[in-house]
């Protein structure tokens, strides 16, 4: 049977979590890019020592865990930096992602969701079938953001401000599901894709 990667991208606060919860009702895997990452600063892995290597081994305390302010505080000092920090976690978080994928795929999953909000920027999207953005209007996003992250609007502003704007995702996806919309009428955008697709697998 046809296997199928969906990558799953957009704004902050645009509601890529609601998609997938229900993704994974339907059965869908979901392999949650910003949970890999996690692992990429874990003790001992080979991101966090290449990082150190770069950043200075103090970003490393005594029992091995990352101190994750203290990189961020280096690392988006400059855009320099910002980039060579993406330029080693992305390659990490693609390859362990995909193994992720690789193995649910093995199992009895035909529908893999990579939930990913840098997903073009790591040249995640090269090896995902489909591509969905979910974007959502910026005061939706805003006030989300806001209650999601107990942040003031100020910082939500900047966060959202750091990120492109809706155009950047919509013209490099197959499908787009307004976020802002209700709980219901999401579901309902992502079950007529999942339709869709699960044609697409019969056909082969």
């Amino acid at each position: 049977m046809k296997k199928i990667i969906v990558g799953l991208t957009g704004q902050t606060g645009a509601g890529k979590t609601t998609v997938c919860d229900y993704a994974g009702t339907l059965g869908c895997a979901v392999v949650n890019a910003d949970r890999v990452a996690r692992e990429a600063l874990s003790p001992g892995s080979d991101c966090l020592k290449k990082l150190a290597n770069f950043f200075g081994y103090d970003i490393i305390d005594e029992d091995g865990n990352c101190k994750r302010s203290l990189l961020a505080q280096r690392a988006f000092s400059s855009r320099e930096k910002t980039d060579l920090l993406n330029s080693i976690t992305h390659p990490w978080i693609i390859r362990k992602s995909r193994e992720y994928i690789r193995n649910y795929l093995n199992k009895n999953y035909d529908i893999a969701i990579f939930d990913a909000p840098q997903l073009f920027e790591s040249g995640g999207d090269s090896f995902c079938d489909i591509i969905i953005s979910v974007v959502a209007p910026e005061k939706v996003r805003l006030n989300r953001i806001m209650g999601r992250d107990g942040i003031d609007e100020t910082a939500a502003v900047q966060r959202i401000k750091a990120q492109h704007d809706e155009s950047y995702y919509t013209t490099r996806s197959d499908y787009v599901i307004d976020g802002g919309e209700s709980l219901e009428s999401v579901c309902t955008s992502f079950l007529r894709i999942y339709e869709e697709i699960k044609k697409h697998i019969e056909k082969g």
